[in-house]
């Protein structure tokens, strides 16, 4: 069965952590839809997770001379960042978009992308 990974790259962070509990239960219950709509077409979301507090992140990467820099926040430039994803097996590509399409009522951007096993 093919993996692919369902991620939210423009999520509003400072929104999210302003949210009531009803509010943040509509995003629950849409992932949850969709995760149904998913299992209606043989698809399975298998991994997932929401992203915490950006303040805490740290990214890693190589310097001209070899050596790893390590700086504060995520890598993406601007406002845009993955604030969380899910893993899902299906075998019909087509059924996932169209089980994905009802993530943006709550998600501004769903983005979909085949994922390779080691």
């Amino acid at each position: 069965m093919s993996q692919y990974a369902v991620m939210f790259p423009a999520d509003d962070e400072l929104e999210w952590g302003a949210a009531t509990d009803a509010e943040r239960q509509v995003t629950f219950d849409t992932d949850y839809e969709f995760g149904q709509l998913l299992a209606a077409h043989g698809g399975a979301v298998t991994g997932g997770a929401g992203l915490q507090d950006s303040r805490y992140a740290r990214t890693l990467s190589r310097g001209s001379d070899s050596r790893t820099v390590v700086s504060a926040g995520p890598w993406r430039p601007g406002s845009e960042q993955l604030t969380g994803f899910f893993l899902v097996t299906c075998d019909d590509y087509d059924a996932l978009v169209e089980a994905a399409a009802v993530l943006v009522k709550v998600h501004p951007v769903v983005e979909i992308r085949p994922v390779t096993e080691f």
